[in-house]
């Protein structure tokens, strides 16, 4: 397996990536956070990449960060998701994002990406869960998953998360925000500090 692969940049265009490597380019296909990512043509880079081997051919897959690497396995190892949906959900949400839409159980976000409809994206938070916690993808996520235990309960969180959702946000991003606040501060505190999150981009 090619794990990665580094050496100079050659092209880049919509979904794709060229590196050359010791006078070989590699065409890797990529996701539009790893494009944005990229230095200009000419200079050095390194993509963690995925070999997708099929009847038909053999699939270079390249990303930024062994985060996205290892989200886009994740996401292309559930059933009816194939490298082309992984792509998809990892040019519209970062791993980060990802993670916290599975753990919040927030689908609505997921059928974002093209190709990814209601059915499928429950079946990624289904299928999900278990294998993002066992990957890794912890960061944020117990706070997260108390936030959305803690809205469900409903008290002073419940109505500081239908709020957020009422303004708009969704329910990942509304649980992100209000992870880490404390279930007895006043709902316009936690509103507050929610809003403050979400404006700075945290």
């Amino acid at each position: 397996m090619i794990y990665s692969v580094r050496g100079k940049l050659a092209t880049t265009s919509l979904n794709e990536a060229i590196v050359e490597c010791a006078g070989v380019g590699y065409h890797c296909y990529t996701t539009l956070n790893t494009l944005n990512a990229l230095p200009p043509a000419g200079q050095e880079v390194l993509l963690y990449t995925v070999l997708h081997v099929k009847e038909d051919g053999v699939t270079l897959y390249g990303f930024a960060t062994q985060s996205e690497r290892n989200c886009f396995q994740l996401l292309t190892s559930v059933s009816g998701v194939g490298p082309k949906g992984g792509l998809a959900i990892l040019s519209q949400m970062t791993p980060d994002q990802v993670a916290m839409s599975v753990v919040s159980g927030d689908y609505k976000t997921l059928t974002k990406a093209p190709g990814i409809g209601p059915k499928i994206a429950q079946r990624l938070l289904l299928e999900l869960k278990d294998k993002m916690k066992n990957a890794g993808f912890s960061l944020q996520a117990g706070q997260v998953a108390q936030a959305v235990g803690q809205a469900a309960a409903g008290g002073n969180m419940g109505e500081a998360m239908s709020a957020l959702l009422v303004l708009g946000y969704s329910q990942s991003e509304a649980a992100q925000a209000l992870a880490g606040c404390g279930e007895e501060e006043p709902v316009q505190q936690l509103i507050k500090t929610a809003l403050k999150k979400l404006a700075s981009g945290r």
